[in-house]
């Protein structure tokens, strides 16, 4: 379930819905020496169709329809709590990187200011995301997934803008692993939750800036954005 905007637009957007299978390997191990904590690792490609053909709406009025197809790599980590021999809940962050193709409804826009879409439409267009959600370990087979991600297509691609921006949330994002260590040094129990809830605000936050600077805090337009509610289920072989 999603919702697709961008701040300078002034049609709206029929909101579409998503289907995504991803691909990879994931890595589980016992942390911080103890019996009950997990760190879990789950690097993978993936590929999606985002589209309101999938919500089975259609434009009304000025509205802009649209289908994207997506396809990147990305990486999911967090810390989990054994419940059982096989069992067990993982709140996670994951960050991806991904290039999309956008097809609008639209072959001439209403308002002339929408047209700055035209850049995006039937092209490949950069982009990156961010995910925070719950994974449910039901057997070592099976494991279901809940998860809220925000992700922008960039209009053109600045090298070292993106750099710059990614640069300082990577830093932002290091800075908050010292200090999730101490915690789990002191705390053992509470560090899954001090890290799910301060990495996921952080990346909140940066992709709030985002929505008006793509490679903020530098001087760049707009991206379009997407937010979404995902729901799976993930088979272990």
């Amino acid at each position: 379930m999603a919702n697709l905007d961008r701040k300078d637009l002034h049609s709206q957007f029929v909101d579409p819905n998503l289907v995504e299978v991803k691909l990879g390997y994931i890595k589980d191990r016992v942390a911080w020496e103890t019996d009950n904590i997990i760190r879990h690792s789950y690097k993978y490609l993936y590929l999606s169709n985002e589209s309101n053909r999938l919500a089975g709406k259609e434009a009304v009025g000025t509205e802009i329809e649209s289908d994207m197809w997506r396809f990147g790599f990305g990486r999911l980590s967090g810390y989990g709590y054994k419940l059982g021999e096989s069992t067990a809940i993982i709140p996670y962050y994951s960050y991806t990187l991904n290039w999309s193709n956008i097809n609008f409804g639209h072959a001439e826009f209403v308002n002339p200011d929408d047209e700055i879409l035209n850049l995006y439409d039937k092209s490949f267009r950069f982009g990156t995301s961010s995910e925070g959600g719950v994974r449910i370990k039901i057997i070592d087979n099976l494991m279901l997934d809940a998860g809220y991600e925000r992700s922008i297509v960039f209009q053109r691609h600045l090298f070292w803008k993106w750099a710059g921006s990614a640069v300082i949330e990577a830093a932002a994002q290091g800075l908050l692993d010292g200090f999730i260590s101490e915690v789990f040094e002191s705390t053992p129990a509470a560090g899954p939750i001090v890290n799910f809830l301060l990495k996921n605000a952080l990346a909140y936050g940066i992709y709030e800036l985002r929505q008006d600077k793509m490679n903020w805090p530098f001087n760049s337009e707009a991206p379009i954005a997407y937010d979404q509610f995902k729901f799976g289920v993930t088979v272990v072989f």
